[in-house]
């Protein structure tokens, strides 16, 4: 887990993976949302989720509003065609990654031994 800055309890700039991630995932839906390749009506997902964002909460307060818009931009690029998204993925440099490209193989040897 990184550790935290105890004065406002942001995690530290030593792994900034979640931050970059979310830039990528916007980034990505922007270019989405400019393409004519993808139907018309699933710009509305984006762009509701957005909109529900602004309006006045009476339940849960701020984790309702980020579950909403996380779950519209996940199923938004999920629903757009694959080819179409990898073709931008490709473009900002984020290519989709297969499980095997996250496994690291290596071996641990203790120094003190």
């Amino acid at each position: 887990m990184p550790e935290t800055n105890k004065k406002n309890m942001l995690p530290d700039e030593g792994n900034p993976s979640f931050y970059n991630k979310l830039v990528s995932q916007l980034k990505l839906v922007w270019r989405l949302l400019g393409d004519s390749r993808v139907n018309f009506m699933l710009k509305f997902i984006p762009v509701g989720a957005l909109v529900y964002l602004f309006t006045p909460d009476l339940v849960l307060g701020p984790f309702d509003d980020a579950a909403v818009l996380a779950f519209g931009l996940y199923t938004f690029v999920e629903l757009c065609p694959q080819d179409v998204v990898e073709e931008h993925r490709t473009a900002l440099g984020t290519e989709a990654s297969s499980a095997a490209d996250k496994i690291v193989d290596a071996e641990f040897k203790d120094k003190n031994s």
